[in-house]
């Protein structure tokens, strides 16, 4: 009896270590949050998971690179590092944003896939900015804030600045994964779409219904603009003062993504000194400074960096990677998560999130 239960360990041991390694740091998500009960069932029976620890991460990789399949995760892999990397198929960034945290070079050399499960925002992210600009339009958030303090104003009262969506010219700041979910929700209101993105060809944002156009065009033209874009080395505080005196009297600016693309000194004054209305999902700190000046606008709706999440986005990325997966293990390339482009990811530059 404890020969045979000997033998079994030694079996159960041996196809222990002949299943895939998969590195996990996922952080700031968690294995929980991003897998569905079953999805962790199907990694556990069929992979060799180790997970990384909160710290000395460098000693971690350095054991366990050269052995490891795959990361779930987004590490810090410079070149010292990744190449001690012999097996390595793909890295499955789980934050969601390419940043300029690893050798894409090497990776692209040796044939790993750098993947991002990006594209479960998409659809989240535009609602919520549908939500926020119908908020606007019709002083929503007043009107519910009024009722609680027991001062709500019935009728047209609050309404004298209201106004309709309908036919109004929309300007989408980027035409990523974002801006292709967020268009047809807008069709619903108008069919005056433009759009400016540099790293996209005309011909697939027509294919939108979407008219391009350049940026200082959109500003001027645009009743309600979306910035959507990923932040690169060129578009830093790209819209400063002198872009943001572009915009009309009585627009929306409604920011989704990236702070880093707005100067917020030139915003905050330009949001204080104009008749416009904004909202705001995305800032360059957070948490936000609790004395920041920009809380006392009465113009603006914020929003914790909350539109993408939703339990279901999260348990969609742990779908997308299983998927993926799946297809990698066979020999085949992934098709659902977003992967990096040789050309365009090293000008990526956006900044961890530390909070879901």
């Amino acid at each position: 009896m404890y020969k045979n239960k000997s033998l079994f360990l030694k079996f159960k041991n041996y196809m222990s270590q002949k299943k895939p390694i998969i590195l996990l740091d996922p952080y700031p998500r968690t294995m929980d949050l991003l897998f569905s009960k079953e999805n962790l069932k199907y990694l556990k029976n069929n992979f060799k998971l180790i997970t990384a620890p909160n710290k000395n991460k460098n000693i971690f990789y350095e054991k366990n690179l050269p052995k490891a399949d795959y990361i779930f995760g987004q590490p810090n892999l410079p070149s010292s590092l990744i190449s001690k990397s012999t097996k390595l198929k793909a890295i499955f960034n789980v934050e969601s944003n390419f940043m300029d945290n690893m050798d894409y070079d090497y990776c692209f050399r040796k044939g790993i896939h750098v993947l991002a499960t990006s594209p479960v925002f998409a659809q989240p992210v535009a609602e919520m900015a549908i939500g926020l600009t119908l908020s606007i339009a019709r002083s929503i958030h007043i009107a519910h804030s009024d009722f609680i303090s027991k001062k709500e104003k019935y009728g047209g009262a609050i309404s004298q600045n209201n106004f309709l969506i309908k036919n109004k010219t929309f300007g989408l700041i980027g035409f990523g994964d974002l801006a292709k979910s967020l268009t047809p929700i807008l069709k619903a209101f108008s069919n005056k779409i433009i759009a400016y993105d540099p790293w996209i060809p005309n011909k697939e944002i027509e294919k939108f219904d979407a008219k391009p156009t350049s940026l200082n065009s959109l500003l001027k033209n645009a009743d309600i603009i979306y910035v959507l874009a990923s932040i690169t080395s060129s578009n830093e505080s790209m819209i400063n003062s002198s872009k943001l005196k572009l915009i009309k009297d009585g627009s929306v600016f409604v920011l989704m993504s990236r702070a880093a693309i707005i100067n917020f000194d030139d915003f905050y004054n330009f949001l204080k000194n104009r008749n416009v209305f904004a909202a705001i999902d995305v800032f360059p700190q957070e948490p936000f400074p609790k004395n920041h000046k920009l809380r006392k606008l009465k113009n603006v709706i914020f929003s914790p960096h909350r539109a993408g999440a939703l339990d279901s986005a999260f348990k969609e990325m742990g779908e997308l990677v299983i998927q993926d997966l799946k297809l990698i293990s066979k020999g085949l390339p992934p098709k659902l998560c977003k992967k990096a482009e040789r050309e365009t990811v090293k000008y990526l530059r956006s900044k961890p999130v530390d909070i879901n």
